[in-house]
Order: C-alpha cells, then sequence, then structure tokens
C-alpha cells in the first residue's frame, strides 16, 4: 500500500471518529424519545451501509448460518438499549461525562471475560481497570465536587448502562467469525431498529413534540451521517491501518466529543473531572496497546 493510500485511509478514519464525537451534540438538540430516535438511528443507517455496499459491488451474502444470524439479531438489540441507554445519559448529564461513562466499557469488557470466561486477568489489566475506575469516581464529582444533582448521577448510572451493553456485544462479536464486517453491522444496524418498533408500537407511538424541518434534518443527520457514512468511513479507513493504529485512533471519539461540549455547549469539567477523563481514556489506551499474542481481529463494527 502507497503513502497516498495510507494517508487516504487515515483521513477516512480520523473523520470517522469525529463524526463519533459528535453525536451527543445532535442528541441535545432532537426532542424524541431515546428510543424513537434509537429505532430511526438504526434503520437509516443500515439501509444507507447497505445501499453503500451495493454500490461498491460488493452486496450482502446469500446465506449467512442460522447461528451467526441470531446472534447478529441478538446482538443488534442489545446495539438499540445501548443507544436508548446512552441518548438518556445526555439528557440527565454533561455530553462529556457521559463520553467518558461509556468508554468504561474496556474495564467492563475485561471483568465480564473474566467472570464469565474465565480469562486470566493480568496484572496490566488489572492495573488498568482499577485506574479506569479510579478515573470513573473522579469523572463522577463524588469527590471533591458539590455541584452533582440526582439528575447527574442518574445521567452516570445510564451512562455505565450503556458501556455495559456495549462490553456484552463486544464479547458475542467475537463469536461471529464467518460474516464479514459490513454484512455483520448492517444486520445489526437494521434489528438494532426494527425491534424497537415493537416496543414504541406498545408504549404510544413515536411520541416527541416540537419537531420542526430542522430536528428532521437533525434526525437525518444522525441516522445518515453519524452512523451510515461514518461506518463507512470507519471501515474503509480500517482497511489501510494496523491494528495498532485503530485501537490508539479510536481514542479520538471520546477526546473530541469533551473539546466538542466544552467548545459548543460550554459544558465545564472541573480539575477532577479532567484528571479522571485522562485515567480512562489512559487507561483503555494502554490496555489496547498491549502486544498482542496473536493476531487480532479488526471486524468488530463500532456503536457509537
Amino acid at each position: 500500500m502507497n503513502e497516498t493510500q495510507n494517508r487516504r485511509s487515515l483521513l477516512m478514519f480520523i473523520c470517522s471518529m469525529l463524526i463519533f464525537g459528535t453525536i451527543g451534540i445532535f442528541r441535545r438538540f432532537i426532542p424524541l424519545p431515546s428510543a424513537s430516535l434509537a429505532c430511526v438511528r438504526g434503520i437509516l443507517g443500515g439501509l444507507f451501509l447497505l445501499a453503500f455496499v451495493r454500490i461498491r459491488g460488493q452486496g450482502m451474502p446469500l446465506r449467512i448460518p442460522s447461528r451467526s444470524f441470531l446472534l447478529l439479531v441478538l446482538t443488534g438489540a442489545l446495539i438499540g438499549i445501548n443507544w436508548i441507554l446512552l441518548f438518556e445519559a445526555y439528557n440527565y448529564t454533561t455530553v462529556a461525562v457521559a463520553t467518558l461513562c461509556y468508554y468504561m466499557q474496556p474495564t467492563i469488557t475485561i471483568l465480564l471475560a473474566t467472570l464469565l470466561f474465565r480469562e486470566k486477568l493480568t496484572a496490566r489489566k488489572a492495573v488498568c481497570a482499577a485506574l479506569s475506575v479510579l478515573g470513573m469516581v473522579l469523572v463522577s464529582g463524588v469527590i471533591g465536587d458539590r455541584t452533582g444533582n440526582a439528575g447527574h448521577f442518574r445521567g452516570i448510572l445510564l451512562g455505565l448502562g450503556a458501556a455495559c451493553f456495549y462490553a456484552c456485544v463486544v464479547i458475542l462479536n467475537k463469536k461471529i467469525r464467518d460474516v464479514s464486517a459490513y454484512p455483520r453491522t448492517i444486520v445489526q444496524l437494521l434489528s438494532a431498529g426494527l425491534v424497537m418498533i415493537p416496543y414504541l408500537w406498545m408504549t404510544g407511538g413515536f411520541g416527541g413534540t416540537g419537531m420542526g424541518p430542522a430536528e428532521i434534518l437533525l434526525l437525518l443527520v444522525v441516522g445518515i451521517v453519524h452512523t451510515g457514512i461514518a461506518y463507512a468511513l470507519y471501515f474503509g479507513g480500517m482497511e489501510g491501518l494496523s491494528v495498532q493504529s485503530v485501537a490508539t485512533l479510536s481514542y479520538i471519539d471520546p477526546v473530541s466529543a469533551l473539546l466538542f461540549s466544552a467548545v459548543l455547549l460550554h459544558e465545564p469539567l472541573s480539575p477532577l473531572n479532567l484528571i479522571g477523563a485522562v485515567m480512562i481514556i489512559g487507561a483503555a489506551m494502554a490496555n489496547e496497546m498491549q502486544p498482542p499474542r496473536r493476531k487480532r481481529d479488526k471486524d468488530t463494527g463500532r456503536l457509537n
């Protein structure tokens, strides 16, 4: 691969991370219930990505093994719940805090893998997990910050809940080896949207008030740009990058979310919050950057 192709892959991947980093900003201005937003996002994003792969001439596999298909639908449902919790977290606390709670996922994945699959908890992973938890304590504001309130802590719990579902999807995705990245993500996105329809029907429909032309445009942006286009850029850029580069560059997402929320929404972070943010992101990066003993799978889709 030549230097021009490397730069193109790098630019595509960075653009996808910056797009993912702005979704919390857009959510603030869409007056829809979180389940409705998750439904629209999944369906629009899945359909756009399906059109994208067909235009590229790739298409969908004619037959997906039944076990893998069921796992894809299950993980899609978990993605939908994950989105609902994350969108609700944005409603109760700052975008920065909700995003940092969400990035507790690597620590939760380590702990779940240790408890459920008895994977070895190395000293490095244990230290990273401890730093991440301590960083979460600082971000939550329970130490040295008296500005917290019930809504803020509810947002933290919702963000951590989203991270738990994210961790479950990451673990289950490792069991889906016979479906490539694009078809896997298309089925998961469509499942995430479609499984919301019965829930919305039972709870009274899409709801929401004040959906004018501007809000509808923002909704389309979240479905098409933040999901369809962002995933296309993500996978397209990933194809030309090393696993190590992908792991490192992925943290542009939370860092940019913190910066965007500070600049555009004027959401403050105290010095202790900033220290906690550095600890969470730093611990996650340190865990990702450890030398792998075997080739890591780059076909794991994102959920942002």
